[in-house]
C-alpha cells in the first residue's frame, strides 16, 4: 500500500497510509488520513495530530480507539465544569467549544445538496437514501428529516445529530433521532456522538483497508 508523502485526496482514490508511516507523514497527509477517517475539523486536526506524532499504533482501530478514549475524556472534562458552580460560565464555555465543533463538523442527514460532503459521506448518505424506499427518499422523508434537524440542533445547539447507520434505513435512524431529542441530556449526547463518531471512523477504515487489499490481490493476479 502507498505511503506517499503527497496530500490525500478523499475526492479521488480513498486510501489509507500504512500505520506504522504515521508518525513521520507530514501534517497535510496526516490530516488527509483524519479526513477520511472522521470529517473534517480543524478542531480534531489540532487534538489528534500530537497523538499521531507521538504514539506508534499497531493498527487503524488502535488508534481510533485512543481519539475515543481522549474525546471522552474531554467530555468529562466539560461535565464536570459545568456542574461545578464555581466555574465561570465563559470558561465553562471554552471548555465545551472544541468538543461541539468536532461532533458538530458531521453533515445533517438527508440534506447532500446543501452542504459539501466528504466522499465517504456521500456513499454513506447515498446507501441510507436508498434503503429507506429502495431507489430514494419520498418528499415525505425528506421533510421528516428536516424538521427532525431543526429539532435537533434546537434542543442541542452547536451539535449535529450523528449516528452510525450500520445498515439501518431511514425509519429506524429517524426513530432513534427522536429519542435522543426527547431525551434532553446533552451530556448524554456528547458522548453518544463521540461514540458514533468513532464508530463510523472504524467502519470507514475496515471498508478502506478491505478495498486496499483488493486492489492489491487484483492486481497481482
Amino acid at each position: 500500500m502507498s505511503s506517499s508523502h503527497s496530500h490525500l485526496n478523499p475526492q479521488a482514490t480513498p486510501f489509507l497510509p500504512a500505520i506504522t508511516s504515521l508518525p513521520t507523514l507530514p501534517d497535510a497527509a496526516l490530516i488527509s488520513t483524519l479526513d477520511l477517517l472522521f470529517e473534517p475539523s480543524p478542531e480534531l486536526h489540532a487534538l489528534a495530530l500530537p497523538t499521531l506524532r507521538t504514539i506508534s499504533f499497531a493498527s487503524y482501530p488502535d488508534l481510533i480507539s485512543t481519539l475515543r478514549d481522549e474525546l471522552l475524556a474531554i467530555a468529562d472534562a466539560v461535565a464536570a465544569a459545568h456542574a461545578d458552580p464555581a466555574v465561570p460560565k465563559q470558561e465553562k464555555q471554552n471548555i465545551q467549544r472544541p468538543l461541539h465543533a468536532i461532533l458538530g463538523s458531521h453533515p445533517r442527514l438527508g440534506e447532500p445538496k446543501k452542504e459539501k460532503l466528504s466522499a465517504l459521506s456521500q456513499r454513506e448518505q447515498a446507501h441510507l437514501n436508498s434503503a429507506a424506499t429502495g431507489t430514494g427518499d419520498s418528499e415525505e422523508v425528506k421533510e421528516q428529516l428536516g424538521r427532525l434537524n431543526r429539532e435537533y440542533e434546537e434542543k442541542f445547539p452547536g451539535l449535529r445529530y450523528v449516528v452510525w447507520v450500520n445498515g439501518r434505513g431511514r425509519g429506524e435512524v429517524m426513530a432513534d433521532m427522536r429519542r435522543r431529542i426527547e431525551r434532553g441530556d446533552l451530556r448524554k449526547e456528547e458522548r453518544e456522538g463521540i461514540e458514533a463518531m468513532c464508530d463510523i471512523a472504524a467502519d470507514r477504515a475496515a471498508k478502506l483497508l478491505k478495498s486496499a487489499q483488493e486492489a492489491v490481490e487484483h492486481g497481482s493476479a
